[in-house]
């Protein structure tokens, strides 16, 4: 399992950046979140923490 951010759907707030303690995602140059999957805890964190829905864990 690991995050997967709906790009239609993510505004790039950051709020799933600062909220991740593995630091596995970043924001693209068009402001959409990015998971490093090898880095991903697949803790659910970001996905919590995302104001849009737009992160599930899969």
């Amino acid at each position: 399992m690991v995050a997967k951010v709906n790009a239609e759907v993510c505004t790039g707030c950051g709020s799933c950046v600062d909220e991740c303690p593995a630091a596995a995602i970043s924001l693209s140059d068009d402001d959409i979140a990015v998971v490093d999957e090898s880095e991903c805890l697949d803790c659910g964190a970001c996905e919590d923490a995302c104001p849009n829905n737009a992160i599930t864990i899969e």
